[in-house]
């Protein structure tokens, strides 16, 4: 978000309560994250510190049926070509974004934002930040940005509308670190869905996978998803649940992980799916994980973040120039854009729980399989359903999961939840 606002011209104040490197995950990109980062002109720093170069995702079954979405990008005549993004340690990755930001002039402030400032009406006017020195300040901005991801700050300082639970809200992640894992099986320098670089997604059965994907050439980022109330009927510790899920999931999981010495403390996020339906307003937005999560699965979220960052500094610039002052929210035509484009990625997630057989057809059946690779780069923004007519099937898919059933909740899209909230 600093970065962008520094391209417009602004130089923003960071308010960051974290201490870095630090342990994360969200370590996988989608092909356009890649894009955004050497628009950014970061690709030489993730190039010198040699992070795996994420060519696709497998995505297997426990039968051991798969599929392989490849990371492809739109040239200059829109036809797809090869390409590639990456994987990244957060800690590392993180920390060395915080440092370019700094580098690029970016002020900062390390330290906790305690409570958000506002007009007498309602206008945000900044925020009360405890240092690190433990001095407290007064900070004023003419906009507050929360990035503060699934900690939702704005959210806990009831400046948005309220956090609502999501479809996938009754799930938890549990994740580690394990090395001498098998990778790049068969890899000839060819065969792209062989590259020891690339995600795998294990799945066993509804809400229920793994994910692997590498951080080096050794150490590869494990997590375990599943039903929450699957988790509790174990009453094992979180590492014994994660050893055990690693060594029983998947076969194709198993064979891979040579050694499930964990490296990490075994990890818990429970409940991680929400959504806020309101998140711009007089003087303040929030952007990413902040305003909405729906499930980690296919990697999205660093991708979202980084995006509506994208989007959203022009939207800062344009009303520090006057533009929408006077409107009850200045930002609506950028919420209503992030909005809808995330509803794309809840269908493409609702498509896959819907019905995980049909939606491998779609994957690979040529007449659809351009738009599904296009959604899983993240091509996602200014999309319709008469451009991408894959995005009807799959909420088709979906619907006929939820009339019977299969899919937790309601439409979470996001007219559907203003609908039934209305």
């Amino acid at each position: 978000m600093a970065m962008y606002l520094l391209e417009q011209g602004i130089t923003p104040l960071v308010i960051e309560k974290e201490t870095f490197p630090r342990y994360h995950i969200g370590e996988s990109m989608t092909g356009e994250a890649g894009n955004l980062l050497r628009a950014l002109g970061l690709e030489d720093l993730l190039v010198r510190n040699a992070h795996p170069r994420k060519q696709g995702v497998n995505v297997v079954a426990r039968n051991g049926n798969s599929w392989w979405v490849p990371v492809m990008k739109r040239n200059d005549e829109h036809q797809l070509e090869p390409a590639q993004t990456w994987q990244v340690r957060r800690s590392d990755f993180d920390r060395d974004m915080m440092a370019e930001t700094i580098r690029r002039g970016a002020k900062w402030i390390s330290g906790r934002a305690m409570q958000v400032r506002r007009s007498g009406d309602g206008t945000v006017t900044g925020a009360q930040v405890k240092c690190d020195d433990g001095s407290t300040v007064e900070v004023e901005s003419e906009v507050l940005v929360d990035a503060s991801g699934q900690f939702t700050w704005l959210a806990h300082q009831g400046v948005t509308s309220a956090k609502n639970p999501g479809r996938y809200d009754k799930q938890i992640a549990i994740f580690s670190q394990v090395r001498n894992t098998i990778r790049g099986e068969g890899w000839d320098g060819k065969d792209r869905s062989k590259h020891p670089d690339n995600t795998y997604i294990f799945y066993a059965d509804q809400y229920h996978w793994a994910w692997f994907i590498p951080l080096d050439d050794d150490v590869v980022s494990v997590g375990v998803v599943s039903p929450s109330s699957y988790f509790s009927s174990k009453g094992e510790s979180r590492e014994e649940f994660l050893r055990r899920e690693l060594a029983e999931l998947n076969p194709d999981m198993t064979r891979r992980l040579k050694d499930l010495t964990l490296i990490e403390e075994a990890r818990a996020i429970p409940n991680y799916s929400y959504h806020i339906t309101e998140f711009t307003g007089k003087g303040w937005m929030c952007i990413g994980d902040t305003h909405r999560f729906i499930d980690p699965i296919f990697s999205f979220g660093l991708y979202v973040s980084m995006k509506e960052a994208q989007f959203a500094a022009p939207a800062i610039k344009r009303y520090l120039a006057g533009e929408g002052r006077d409107l009850p929210n200045p930002f609506i035509d950028h919420m209503r854009r992030m909005e809808g484009a995330i509803d794309h990625l809840q269908d493409l997630i609702d498509g896959f729980w819907g019905a995980s057989t049909s939606f491998a057809y779609l994957v690979n059946n040529p007449r659809t399989r351009e738009q599904l690779i296009d959604l899983f780069a993240g091509r996602i923004y200014d999309v319709t359903p008469e451009s991408h007519p894959a995005i009807l099937e799959l909420r088709a898919l979906a619907e006929k999961a939820r009339n019977s059933g299969v899919l937790w909740g309601e439409d979470r899209r996001g007219s559907g939840f203003l609908a039934a909230s209305a």
